[in-house]
């Protein structure tokens, strides 16, 4: 089960891989400063992982004039998340939970998807400025997306 609303988001850091180098990501980073998308997805180079985040790519002024972040996480390496952006013109910040300690303190560790293996749920969380979870779902099926009109709506209602 996921992490309920209400509760204080677990901080992290995690790796990115950007033209820079490798990186980290921290939720800690938007504290009293943005709100923040964290979304979990199975893995890259997958179908409905690419619509995904595509989508979220094409749309990410809408985010920004939310006051928010967007922070994508999956079990893959920050190398193969790189190759996967680079690919498919992912511009949403993407960061490797390869040792799926996030996906677990979220709840949204899958135990097997597929025979493959322990992997992150297509999930969707809004944290606010104050590190408060305000909106939490993970999808019925790793097929389904989260509903996007739910968490720009529950950004809306975010403290300013």
């Amino acid at each position: 089960m996921p992490i309920p609303v209400g509760t204080t988001a677990p901080d992290f850091a995690l790796k990115s891989k950007t033209a820079e180098g490798i990186v980290d990501v921290r939720l800690g980073d938007n504290r009293g400063k943005r709100n923040t998308v964290l979304l979990f997805f199975p893995l890259a180079f997958t179908g409905v992982c690419t619509q995904e985040l595509c989508a979220i790519s094409a749309g990410l002024n809408a985010y920004a004039g939310l006051n928010a972040d967007v922070i994508a996480v999956s079990v893959d390496s920050p190398f193969a998340q790189e190759a996967w952006a680079q690919k498919e013109g992912i511009r949403v910040r993407l960061a490797s939970d390869l040792n799926k300690t996030v996906a677990r303190d979220y709840g949204v560790l899958l135990p097997d998807l597929l025979g493959l293996g322990s992997t992150a749920a297509r999930a969707a969380f809004v944290i606010d400025k104050n590190g408060i979870v305000r909106y939490s779902e993970q999808t019925p099926t790793p097929k389904d997306l989260p509903n996007f009109a739910a968490i720009q709506a529950s950004l809306a209602q975010c403290p300013a």
